[in-house]
């Protein structure tokens, strides 16, 4: 049988030589590991005689439940005093200002867009998205576009492909086709996006966002589109009083057509009686026929919005140009913090401030 004293005293010294974590570690594993002389001693066990297996095994291990003590009241020393040492190298000054940083700025557009569909959301819009490289059918065929109509020509829309197949969509309408080719009624759609024509001045870009809506169903009809874009505008604008009015008008995809004009103090922002806003109407049954919709059982309304030039009007913008300009400086004046509250109030003396 092993004399465990000398085991014992060979144990005490390697303790007392323990200086770090890991030559604690290396003691460790020395005795306690898998091929460790205690774990080794401990194989010896089967060997013995049962009485002697008895008083020899007690020993060992209180041997060992000795060794383990000492050794986690080591470690925890170690790691007490790396912790020490830590929060004094790692202390932190909070009388000290805060260091300046740049934070970053929602843009208006950005801001708008979130809005808007907030409020369609509320009235129980689905939300309906689309590819940015249309084909004819959707861009203008199905949306009972003539062959000869303006739009179908290079001086306003951007072609893909010589046969004129392939462009980049100049309204977010071919999502409403998609949906309504894949869709059964009722549908009640907003469509938000990027479109494009072949444009630029300080009105128009190249590239701008719209948003559209629709709804088909059995009863749709004018005066539920008339109240769903004055209730949402007086929300979008926060007016109540918002002075909101319907003039006839042509779109090839819509029978009758409207555009809605705004006036009062918001047309006073911008030195008008009235300002025309967006083109809505009734769902042309060509359009309906053309999506597989009977217009005979079903019928529909659908609007249109210029996203940019809301966003000019609410926040007194002057030129749809720097939206896309990239300028930091522009960002920083009329970006929003995550928690800014939107209001035409803000808009006005955001502008003004600029102005001085």
């Amino acid at each position: 049988m092993t004399d465990l004293s000398n085991i014992e005293n060979e144990i005490a010294q390697d303790i007392n030589n323990i200086n770090n974590l890991q030559a604690l570690e290396e003691v460790r594993v020395l005795w306690l590991g898998k091929k460790g002389k205690l774990t080794e001693q401990m194989k010896s066990l089967g060997s013995m005689s049962p009485e002697e297996r008895k008083n020899f095994g007690a020993k060992l291990n209180q041997l060992k439940e000795k060794l383990t003590e000492q050794l986690n009241a080591k470690r925890e020393a170690f790691e007490r005093e790396e912790m020490n040492k830590r929060l004094a190298t790692e202390t932190i000054d909070v009388t000290l200002p805060t260091r300046p940083h740049d934070m970053g700025r929602i843009h208006p557009i950005s801001q708008a867009m979130e809005e808007m569909l907030t409020i369609f959301a509320q009235m129980g819009f689905n939300l309906a998205e689309g590819p940015d490289v249309e084909d004819d059918w959707h861009n203008f065929e199905a949306l009972n576009f003539p062959k000869n109509h303006p739009a179908r020509q290079l001086h306003d829309t951007f072609f893909m492909t010589e046969d004129r197949e392939k462009l980049l969509r100049t309204h977010t309408s071919g999502v409403q086709i998609r949906t309504m080719e894949n869709q059964k009624p009722p549908i009640k759609i907003v469509v938000p996006g990027r479109t494009y024509r072949v444009d630029y001045d300080a009105t128009h870009t190249p590239m701008f966002h719209q948003i559209e809506g629709l709804v088909v169903d059995k009863t749709a009809n004018v005066a539920q589109m008339k109240t769903v874009l004055t209730e949402a505008f007086k929300a979008f604008f926060g007016m109540d009083d918002l002075q909101v009015r319907f003039r006839p008008h042509y779109f090839p995809f819509t029978e009758p057509s409207f555009e809605a004009d705004v006036g009062g103090e918001l047309a006073r922002i911008v030195g008008k009686e009235w300002l025309e806003l967006l083109g809505c109407g009734m769902v042309h049954p060509n359009v309906l026929k053309n999506c597989g919709i009977d217009p005979e059982e079903y019928q529909g309304f659908a609007f249109g919005v210029g996203l940019d030039r809301l966003t000019m009007l609410k926040y007194n913008i002057p030129d749809l140009r720097s939206l896309f300009d990239a300028d930091m400086r522009w960002i920083e004046h009329y970006g929003f913090l995550p928690l800014d509250v939107p209001t035409i109030t803000r808009g006005l003396s955001m502008n003004a401030g600029l102005k001085k």
